[in-house]
């Protein structure tokens, strides 16, 4: 195994055990330890999404595990533990405050990650794609955290990039590099605010506008690259001298 693969395992293992540990001692402190059912989530959580990163690296040979990775990976510990906390809240009561209090750096090292790629020169498609796949999945654990308080409907926000993968699993053309967006972090960056605000029950009366807001701002950013990848599919393609057309591969270059 080459050395990066190995440093991708020893940070995020090395991620997931302070967090984690961190997180038992505050349970502790709370007088509660974490059912088993949590643990059992936290844990298949970090195995599958450290397999997974793995297997990019693999399959990426050129790229190396850089430092923005390594801070990604802490933050995939920190959700987690979030997701353990809120599979545990289906059969116990859980601490609210430790919840929102490990949904914060969740959602602020999003911020960090994006920063230490451009310092250190080190984005990576790999690295692209892990930030994306740590927010979708904390957004999914914190729609179904929120649902039982605000309706089924708030699923729908965690739900969106699982349906959109599904798309383009049925649909190829969907699967096209599409081109960046700025906006898509904000309105990420947003709902994530958004059920970490209805998690904490602080705001009764407002947590549900700003949730809903979140879902109108998702809709809309998907049903833009929905557009611009339907429009790329439609677009009269170059013909060559046989008279046979190609195609634009993956680059989404459009």
């Amino acid at each position: 195994m080459k050395r990066v693969q190995l440093a991708a395992i020893g940070w995020a293992a090395a991620g997931a055990m302070v967090v984690l540990l961190a997180c038992e001692l505050e349970l502790r402190w709370w007088m509660m330890p974490l059912p088993a059912s949590g643990r059992l989530a936290a844990v298949a959580y970090l195995a599958i999404s450290n397999a997974l990163v793995i297997r990019g690296l693999q399959r990426r040979r050129s790229e190396r595990f850089g430092p923005a990775n390594m801070v990604t990976s802490m933050r995939s510990a920190l959700v987690g533990v979030i997701t353990g906390l809120v599979v545990a809240s289906f059969t116990d009561p859980i601490p609210v405050a430790l919840l929102v209090g490990l949904v914060a750096p969740a959602l602020a090292l999003d911020a960090v990650d994006g920063w230490v790629a451009r310092r250190t020169g080190s984005t990576s498609e790999l690295g692209a794609r892990f930030d994306m796949e740590v927010d979708a999945f904390l957004l999914l654990v914190l729609s179904v955290y929120a649902a039982p308080a605000l309706g089924g409907w708030v699923i729908a926000i965690g739900a969106l990039r699982y349906a959109f993968i599904a798309a383009g699993w049925a649909l190829p053309w969907m699967r096209a590099t599409l081109p960046y967006r700025y906006w898509r972090k904000v309105v990420t960056a947003f709902a994530g605010i958004a059920l970490a605000v209805a998690a904490s029950g602080l705001l009764p009366r407002i947590d549900a506008l700003l949730v809903a807001a979140a879902l109108a701002l998702l809709l809309e950013s998907f049903a833009r690259d929905t557009v611009w990848l339907v429009r790329r599919r439609l677009a009269p393609r170059p013909v060559l001298a046989t008279g046979r057309q190609y195609g634009h591969g993956q680059s989404g270059d459009g």
